[in-house]
């Protein structure tokens, strides 16, 4: 029951208060100033962006650092059209992110309110579930079910707007209406599925987004040492050409038979159709809409009934993961002043081995690409399947926040750094330092590369940008910014940057 004079806002933080939420994402908005006012007295810290879409990266990144459920909360209108697009990244990244957003009086629907918009419609093709809620006495009970939905079976966002006066109003009497968030049945036969697996020369068991995760590798590396067959992981929208993958491709091309457990069959895994798979392959596929970690635990109870495989099949798979080209040893530019990828990322694993709770961001196109060839770390934030770029500088403030006191380097493009600039200021005032290292090639080169091979050299439009200096930017807000031209000189800035102990840019 709600206490006496209790208004929607103070429901909706009591409710996630109570639900083990200490913390919001968000940019304040007229909608949503009730929640602001009621979280001072909930003890719900405000994490107070500069972009509502950045409010959503933040969410994400956190629910994929913590495993627990990450909260957006933004005004309507604009304010809401703002944060939608960054909810395709968190649902492709199978994140459980809950999106609260503002939106305009109830009594005033369909009379041309004040940012007056379909939230709920919007929302609802990125997501597991969108609403918009219909009253103050509701408020709880769609708060519970939004947070169950997003951890439901497949992890993923969910939206709930909430009515300003619906906020405003005082709660007589809670209600809740019934809905089903039953985990769906069990739909496999899990001592079948490690027979076939063990009956095969060559077989893989292939996961999504939400195994590489922390905790979720810990599970499928449990999988694979009771099985004693590859158990792979995938997130990166260049699916089996992942270069964190290395060469994984030509053993995936191998195998004779493939379990797809929580992965879909899609263009990241070129359909399932030859030459990506072999001809005779036998795919076997898990829902990707049940609990994955339950159906790794089935999968490991019945494994472990039998001594896991002996051959070299595992061996020869985790080589060709590990492949770097011996090249790449000897990588330098041609440009005076300037850096290959590989000699700039290097040398910045050591700051990501100083820590067993580090943390790796990836974003970008070609960089990103390098630095998940020549990086890792216990715990990785990439832009994920969606492939979208812009959320690094987002990511790594979360990650801060997520993670106090460990080694936070974030590996961006020139071009991703323009998309959330302004949350370094976030970081400065709150005190969420980090190190991000800018590849800065003045370009959009992903899409420049494409159009040298595809069109010719005379016929790139539209990919330059300023050789500007993002080291500066990051002064400008009040961090640290250093600008590196020498490879060996790029640790010891890296490691001023830490000592500075602000958000800066290399």
């Amino acid at each position: 029951m709600s206490p006496p004079n209790a208004t929607g806002a103070k429901a909706l933080t009591r409710a996630l208060r109570g639900a083990g939420i200490s913390r919001i994402f968000t940019l304040s908005g007229n909608h949503i100033m009730p929640v602001f006012d009621a979280a001072l007295d909930a003890g719900i810290e405000l994490i107070h962006v500069r972009h509502e879409a950045a409010a959503v990266h933040m969410a994400d990144a956190w629910a994929r650092l913590t495993g627990e459920p990450g909260i957006a909360m933004v005004t309507g209108g604009p304010g809401h059209a703002n944060a939608v697009g960054a909810l395709y990244t968190a649902a492709m990244a199978e994140s459980p992110v809950v999106l609260l957003s503002g939106h305009a009086p109830r009594r005033e629907q369909g009379m041309g309110a004040f940012q007056e918009m379909a939230q709920g419609d919007i929302a609802a093709p990125l997501t597991k579930a969108s609403w918009t809620n219909r009253g103050a006495d509701l408020v709880v009970s769609d708060v519970a079910r939004a947070l169950a939905i997003a951890r439901l079976g497949r992890p993923g966002p969910v939206h709930l707007s909430l009515p300003s006066d619906c906020l405003e109003a005082t709660i007589e009497t809670e209600r809740s209406e019934a809905v089903d968030i039953t985990p769906p049945a069990p739909d496999f036969n899990a001592a079948a599925i490690v027979s076939r697996l063990r009956g095969a020369k060559r077989a893989l068991v292939l996961t999504g987004p939400v195994t590489l995760t922390k905790r979720g590798r810990a599970r499928t590396a449990a999988l694979e040492a009771a099985l004693g067959i590859p158990v792979v992981g995938m997130e990166s929208p260049r699916g089996i050409a992942d270069p964190s993958l290395g060469a994984f491709a030509q053993a995936l091309a191998q195998a004779d038979v493939v379990v797809l457990l929580g992965k879909r069959p899609d263009f990241t895994l070129k359909f399932g159709k030859p030459p990506a798979f072999a001809s005779g392959c036998e795919i076997l596929e898990i829902s990707v809409n049940r609990d994955v970690f339950a159906a790794i635990e089935s999968l490991s109870a019945a494994a472990r009934a039998e001594p896991p495989v002996k051959n070299q099949w595992l061996s020869e798979v985790h080589a060709a993961i590990a492949y770097r080209p011996a090249a790449w040893n000897h990588a330098t530019s041609a440009i005076p002043g300037r850096m290959h990828p590989v000699q700039a990322l290097r040398p910045l694993q050591a700051l990501l081995d100083a820590h067993p709770d580090s943390v790796f961001v990836s974003d970008g196109g070609e960089i990103g690409q390098w630095a998940q060839a020549c990086l890792s770390a216990p715990n990785r934030v990439i832009n994920g399947v969606a492939g979208s770029i812009g959320a690094a500088l987002p990511f790594a403030v979360a990650a801060r926040v997520a993670k106090p006191g460990v080694p936070i380097i974030a590996v961006m493009g020139d071009g991703t750094f323009g998309f959330h600039p302004a949350e370094i200021d976030t970081a400065v005032r709150y005190g969420l330092p980090f190190v991000a290292i800018v590849g800065n090639d003045a370009r959009w080169n992903a899409e420049y590369q494409i159009q040298l091979r595809e069109y010719g050299p005379g016929r790139t439009v539209g990919t330059e940008l300023l050789p500007a200096r993002y080291d500066k930017v990051a002064e400008g807000f009040g961090g640290y910014g250093e600008l590196v031209t020498d490879p060996a000189q790029l640790l010891a800035a890296a490691q001023r940057a830490i000592a500075s102990n602000l958000p800066a840019v290399l």
